[in-house]
């Protein structure tokens, strides 16, 4: 069972905040910065770096735990966050006021959370949120958890026979020849 680590967690927004420019990260990246980060280290590293849980929401997953870390990291003095207008629309954007521990991450996990930020900084809110509207997203129902394991899921193809014959083996259902 993956464990959600709340201090880890609170550090990566942390971390999030302090290597980009505020004016370049509003909640709609950050949240996609933590759900990117924590999926492709479920996949490559083989466990998730903050073990959160994501939720399906209308422009993307996000942390179920987001909006409480911020709250928490403002009231301690961590992070500020202001109301900016962005093309019209209403944008909030974090300010990093104390560094991050960076002891709580491998130098694996800090690699692909600045992987992360490089890429989605070269992103719109708007065009990031786009992408992450992808199959497993598509599946859940808003307001639904989306498991870590649907990431290994993402890509569906076809079934052949060659499949039917190896889930029929490995089910111990295959027939008598």
């Amino acid at each position: 069972m993956i464990e959600f680590n709340k201090e880890k967690f609170k550090n990566l927004v942390l971390y999030v905040c302090s290597k980009c420019d505020p004016k370049e990260l509003g909640s709609t990246k950050l949240n996609k910065v933590l759900w990117y980060t924590d999926m492709l280290s479920y996949v490559y590293l083989e466990k998730p770096v903050t073990g959160e849980t994501y939720i399906k929401r209308q422009f993307g997953p996000v942390p179920k735990h987001v909006l409480t870390i911020l709250a928490e990291l403002e009231v301690e003095g961590l992070i500020a966050t202001r109301e900016s207008e962005y093309f019209g629309y209403d944008k909030k954007e974090y300010i990093s006021l104390k560094k991050p521990n960076l002891t709580l991450f491998t130098p694996e996990e800090i690699s692909l959370i600045d992987a992360m930020i490089e890429v989605i900084k070269e992103h719109t809110a708007k065009t990031i949120s786009q992408i992450s509207h992808d199959r497993i997203w598509e599946l859940a129902e808003v307001g639904e958890e989306i498991p870590y394991h649907a990431v290994l899921a993402s890509e569906i193809g076809e079934i052949d026979e060659e499949d039917i014959k190896w889930a029929m083996k490995s089910a111990g259902l295959e027939k008598a020849a």
